[in-house]
């Protein structure tokens, strides 16, 4: 097993609160975490059709049968659960780390948590692999740019003898769409919703106009707005939201795409080799992904919330990535260049001369890491958590 960064975290929290609730996108290995953490835990998964209507029909049966300290997997399947936890929670609020719960997508657990257990959680989202993970087990140094593109960061594509990444990703796809959106979202046209995710794909790191998109996908902007609502609730999908600056009045305020999963957006792209993502006039894009989601996954497994952004005024001024922490703000410029070019840091020196919390401006490349290079300091990605300050 490939060690989590978020497992400490998730082993102090469940000292802290009576209940944990990991949340994530489907085989990101919140299964095997939360195993690996609390083997000493009691295990029940709510898949099995067998455990699910024991947790609807008989909640009593299912705690006698399941008993404490429990991990209850794909809890999302029974959220009425939720109401028969809160209830044992209250009889002995004293006693923490009680129940482990694991859910695959997001709406029906918020709203179950936000009813019934309130105060009584704390909620982690884990992504899948980070470069960081991949490194310590001696995976990062072996895989090029490129193959890091195609092949993405799910957990199972590092077991031995996995399947071709091409194929797990078909089979994520269908696994998605035929589980989590038909129990989501009412979708009359899987080839719709499919071409949908396919334009998205091809739109990553750029802000997307669904209203143009409509035209292409044959549905009204309204429902793209609501898939994509349900493609960021599940995980697949994340905005990257502006940042209002002292820089211009005049700013671009829609968010950026960004796929949580860089191989799951090239496999949609039809990007199948590294001679392909090598050559492909979005290689680009798909890199700036893979960045925007590594430093995600970094906030995410500290425990941290996000507060990530973008900048881009009308004036073509643009910062690809903000990080907020407190209040110093943390500017990044990414390119798949192997070269520091001085042009590279135009915009985020204007950033940092106009934002007077603005601290340590960085360009994330391909090259190598040097400390000073025209008044910026260049950092090679795949050093990228050796260097962060966030």
């Amino acid at each position: 097993m490939i060690g989590r960064k978020i497992a400490g975290k998730l082993v102090q929290v469940a000292k802290q609160v009576p209940v944990v609730t990991i949340i994530g996108p489907r085989q990101s290995g919140k299964t095997t975490l939360v195993k690996e953490c609390f083997s000493e835990y009691n295990y029940v998964n709510l898949e099995d059709p067998i455990n699910r209507m024991l947790a609807k029909e008989d909640y009593r049966g299912f705690f006698e049968t399941y008993k404490e300290p429990l991990i209850i997997d794909e809890v999302q399947r029974v959220p009425e659960i939720l109401s028969a936890i809160q209830v044992k929670v209250d009889e002995h609020r004293e006693k923490n780390g009680r129940f482990i719960l694991t859910g695959s997508h997001q709406p029906s657990l918020q709203k179950g948590i936000a009813q019934s257990l309130a105060g009584r959680t704390s909620i982690l989202t884990l992504l899948p692999l980070s470069m960081d993970e991949l490194a310590e087990e001696g995976h990062l140094d072996v895989l090029s740019t490129d193959k890091l593109l195609i092949q993405g960061f799910m957990p199972e594509l590092y077991r031995e003898g996995s399947r071709e990444h091409i194929v797990y990703y078909r089979d994520y796809l269908n696994t998605y769409v035929e589980k989590d959106l038909r129990e989501m979202l009412e979708i009359k046209s899987l080839d719709k919703f499919l071409r949908f995710l396919t334009l998205l794909a091809g739109r990553v790191g750029q802000l997307v106009n669904l209203s143009a998109i409509s035209g292409e996908v044959g549905v009204s902007s309204t429902t793209l707005s609501e898939w994509l609502s349900v493609l960021e609730a599940s995980y697949i999908v994340y905005k990257l939201q502006p940042y209002f600056s002292n820089i211009a009045k005049r700013q671009i305020k829609s968010p950026k795409i960004y796929f949580t999963e860089i191989g799951l957006a090239s496999y949609l792209l039809g990007i199948e080799t590294e001679n392909q993502a090598n050559r492909d006039p979005l290689r680009g894009n798909l890199f700036e992904n893979l960045i925007v989601s590594e430093v995600l996954k970094s906030r995410l497994n500290a425990n941290q919330n996000p507060n990530m952004f973008y900048m881009r005024t009308e004036k073509r001024v643009e910062v690809d990535l903000i990080v907020k922490k407190e209040d110093i703000l943390y500017p990044f410029e990414i390119k798949t260049s192997m070269t520091p070019n001085k042009s590279f840091s135009k915009h985020l020196l204007s950033f940092v001369e106009a934002e007077e919390n603005a601290r340590n401006p960085r360009i994330i490349y391909t090259g190598q890491s040097y400390p000073q290079f025209n008044g910026i300091e260049y950092v090679n990605y795949k050093d990228l958590e050796k260097y962060h300050t966030f």
